[in-house]
């Protein structure tokens, strides 16, 4: 019989195969969410032209969640993602509930793109069964990710570029309306359309307050970048360059466009379940805008899915190296894929397909669920920044030698939490976001049984024993060059 230690036999790495515009555009991918073309509706709505503030400082904020992601992971690249330094500055705990919380994020995220895609495919053919684009979609996003990781990044590459072009043609034909003066039945387009009916803030501060509870779903998967660094090519320039254009991308996509949006057609004109952007390429006489903006819709859940197949699967093969899943999720193909953990990823996204046939309220169980979803990437983007305390704490020499320092340091992360704080009251004011806040903690209460059990066993001592080994010599390594 084995003993755990001899179980720990060396594995291959993830390899280095992502280049600088893969992780570029990864980036912009994960900052431009489907919220903004199936959910923007619904935001303008609540909040008004106010909504262009509520994008704004959420981008704001997770700008600095990125900065210290950034420079925790490049203080040792021996961290394959968040979880990693995570488990390693706060504790094994930690790396547990968040690597695991992160895939159910992911999971649950992924369950609600095969739907998404499902329904959009079927406004494109109405004919079609509903299982089929479902099932199509699995299998070659599956395909795509077992093949190698340059592949994954090929593809999340051309479908952020779809999204990128949608966002400019909408930029560029609505700024050609309100400088030709085009005139619909809803008025002229004119940038005075933003404060001329009712003024920023219309709906006065609750309202506002509405809109932090849709939009801080549009960023879930800002964080993406940081499930790269294992594999992508000369970390140390790409994901500074990938992570410091994150505000730049937020103005120019989410602000840029809701500016555009709001003064070609006033806010008292969209309504949730209505996309926005169909409405304004429908206003400009384009016929085709509810086809295109169909696919762009479908190729930005499909961009979101395919996301969701890649993290879950770096996730949990990052958590089988540290004991916390099973070994045999740690194991790497001959192409260096997580092969295992893309399949359990691909198994639990075939409920999605079964959920369409669960009955009519499928669409509000699932807004339930992404606002359970949106509260659990709190969680994680909040251990990121306790992970940064840790670190300014326990290794001020790291912090010191680092070329990527998070501005305004340790206040900074204060001002963060006090943001997120703000943000889980937001959640409490609807009561909708209410039910999905109270029932979040059932998912801490279970992993924390779990933890419980695993905490103890040798194989779990063993294998994370070895994980701090191998980050330590690498740390090491890195002071000796």
């Amino acid at each position: 019989m084995k003993t755990p230690t001899e179980t720990l036999a060396p594995s291959p790495h993830l390899d280095r195969q992502l280049s600088n515009r893969h992780i570029q555009l990864i980036a912009i991918g994960g900052a431009i969410g489907t919220g903004l073309f199936m959910g923007s509706g619904k935001t303008i709505s609540a909040a008004g032209p106010s909504v262009i503030f509520v994008y704004a400082i959420i981008g704001f904020m997770l700008f600095f969640v990125m900065r210290a992601m950034g420079e925790l992971l490049l203080s040792n690249l021996n961290y394959k993602s968040f979880s990693d330094f995570a488990a390693d500055l706060l504790g094994p705990w930690a790396g547990f509930f968040t690597g695991w919380t992160y895939w159910f994020c992911w999971v649950i995220t992924g369950i609600a793109d095969v739907i998404a895609i499902a329904g959009y495919s079927k406004e494109l053919w109405p004919t079609l069964p509903l299982w089929i684009p479902g099932l199509v979609t699995i299998a070659i996003l599956l395909l795509l990710n077992l093949t190698t990781v340059r592949a994954f990044g090929e593809t999340e590459f051309w479908f952020a570029l779809i999204k990128i072009v949608a966002i400019a043609a909408l930029i560029v034909v609505g700024l050609f309306m309100i400088f030709s003066g085009f005139s619909s039945d809803a008025g002229p387009a004119s940038f005075s359309n933003l404060w001329s009916h009712g003024g920023f803030f219309p709906n006065e501060f609750m309202g506002f307050v509405a809109g932090f509870q849709i939009a801080v779903f549009a960023f879930v998967g800002i964080e993406l970048v940081g499930t790269t660094a294992a594999e992508a090519k000369d970390p140390e320039k790409n994901l500074p360059r990938a992570i410091n254009s994150i505000p730049v991308r937020v103005l120019l996509f989410y602000v840029g466009a809701l500016i555009i949006l709001m003064s070609v057609t006033p806010w008292t004109q969209f309504s949730a379940g209505h996309s926005p952007f169909i409405a304004m390429f429908s206003l400009a006489g384009l016929g085709a805008a509810a086809t295109v903006v169909n696919l762009v819709v479908l190729t930005s859940a499909m961009s979101s899915a395919n996301s969701g197949i890649y993290s879950t699967s770096r996730m949990v093969y990052g958590l089988a190296q540290e004991g916390d899943a099973p070994a045999a999720f740690g194991a790497l193909s001959s192409r260096k894929v997580p092969r295992n953990a893309l399949f359990l990823t691909c198994v639990l996204l075939l409920s999605g397909v079964v959920l369409m046939y669960a009955g009519q309220d499928i669409g509000k169980a699932f807004d339930m669920v992404t606002t359970v979803s949106a509260v659990c990437f709190v969680f994680v983007w909040s251990i990121i920044l306790a992970s940064y305390i840790a670190f300014r704490r326990r290794r001020p020499q790291l912090h010191d030698a680092s070329k990527f320092k998070m501005p305004g340091g340790i206040p900074m992360v204060w001002v963060v939490f006090a943001f997120f704080a703000f943000v889980l009251w937001a959640l409490t004011t609807q009561p909708d976001t209410l039910l999905a806040l109270l029932v979040t903690p059932i998912w801490f209460v279970l992993l924390g049984i779990a933890w419980y059990i695993l905490r103890r066993r040798p194989a779990h001592l063993a294998r994370y024993a070895a994980f701090q080994t191998e980050l330590a010599q690498d740390l090491e390594q890195e002071t000796v060059k």
